[in-house]
This record gives structure tokens, C-alpha cells and sequence, in this order.
């Protein structure tokens, strides 16, 4: 019962859907209307607001952090704390409040990495935004991190319930950029700041 309470309430948490919330404050489109239709702030920053991206970049990281801290706070065994950013991420992901359709979990998984240690968050974001500041493209970036968060959390935390909880982080995340390994594949991936009626 105690594992079961602590996934649902990283999972309520996750499923906060920041970019609408935001969006709708800001009187701007729901971002699931345009470019990727995706709720994530790279999608929001296609709407030509800044301000927005930030409001729901922040917010999707903070979502995951708190979720994790609190679990940390209430001095829950290592397995649980695993299992609460786990459940953090995959409600960004797959949000009850949006019938099951969200967005990719980059600014939540970051969230909940530093969370879980400070030093596995920052490694993972210096190496998504080298190849953000190198090829603007998010979806590349997401990939490489995805791939690269695994071998950090193995180098600085060891084998443990963190390490399954970011591989399969990593795998779902993969798994959600499908359609974007496609574009790139096919050279149709869109930039950073590309805007909507350009995006694909």
C-alpha cells in the first residue's frame, strides 16, 4: 500500500500539464493545436512566446524535483524514492487529465535527476545542451541524454533502484521520440524557435 501511495502521488504530480496551464493563462493556443502538438516548452516556444517556454520549462522540471524531494523529506527507503520520480515522469508522459496524452518527460526526467543527485542532473543537462548549442535540435538532444543518463548515474551512484528508475526513464523517453528519429533520419526535424506554422 505504501509503494502503491507513493507512485500515485509521483504520478499526480508528473501529470500536471504546465504548458496548457500556461497557455491558457497567457491567452495563447492550446500547444496541443499546433507544431508537434506536444506539451512540452520546446512545442510552447514554437508559439513565439518565450516567456511561456520558460513558465513551462520551469514548471516540468520543478514538478519532477518536488515530487522526488518530498520523498526524500519523508525519509522513504531508496526503492520508494526511485519509484516516486519513475511515477513523477511517467505522469508528465501519460497525464490522467489529458486522457493519457502528454508530452515527452525531458524537463520532468531532468527534474527528477537532480533530484536524485545534483551532480547525475547537471552531467546530463552540460550533454543535452552541447548538442542543443551544436545542432538546435531538442529531439537530438533529448536522444543523446536519454542515452548518456544511464552510464552517469552507473559512474556516480552505482547499481541501485536509481540506476532501473533512469534506464527506464531512458527507454520511455527513447521510445516517445520515435517520430522525431524519423525526421532526422529524413532531414525534416524542426529547429529550436522554429516557429508553428513552419514546424512540422
Amino acid at each position: 500500500m505504501t509503494a502503491f501511495l507513493c507512485a500515485l502521488g509521483g504520478y499526480l504530480a508528473g501529470s500536471i500539464p504546465f504548458a496548457v496551464l500556461v497557455s491558457r493563462a497567457m491567452a495563447l493556443p492550446d500547444p496541443r493545436t499546433y507544431g508537434s502538438g506536444n506539451i512540452g516548452a520546446t512545442n510552447v516556444l514554437r508559439s513565439g512566446n518565450r516567456i511561456a517556454a520558460v513558465l513551462t520549462l520551469a514548471g516540468d522540471a520543478a514538478k519532477g524535483w518536488a515530487a522526488v524531494l518530498v520523498a526524500q523529506l519523508l525519509d522513504l527507503p531508496a526503492e520508494l524514492v526511485a519509484l516516486v520520480g519513475f511515477a513523477a515522469f511517467l505522469g508528465h508522459v501519460f497525464p490522467v487529465w489529458l486522457r493519457f496524452r502528454g508530452g515527452k518527460g525531458v524537463a520532468t526526467a531532468a527534474g527528477v535527476l537532480i533530484a536524485f543527485e545534483w551532480k547525475l542532473g547537471v552531467a546530463v543537462l552540460v550533454v543535452w545542451l552541447a548538442v542543443v548549442a551544436a545542432t538546435r535540435y531538442s529531439s537530438l538532444a533529448a536522444l543523446v541524454a536519454a542515452l548518456f543518463a544511464p552510464l552517469a548515474t552507473w559512474h556516480i551512484l552505482g547499481a541501485g533502484p536509481v540506476l532501473v528508475a533512469v534506464s527506464a526513464m531512458s527507454v520511455l523517453l527513447v521510445a516517445r521520440h520515435h517520430a522525431n528519429i524519423r525526421k532526422l533520419v529524413r532531414g525534416e526535424e524542426s529547429r529550436i524557435g522554429q516557429k508553428k506554422e513552419n514546424a512540422a
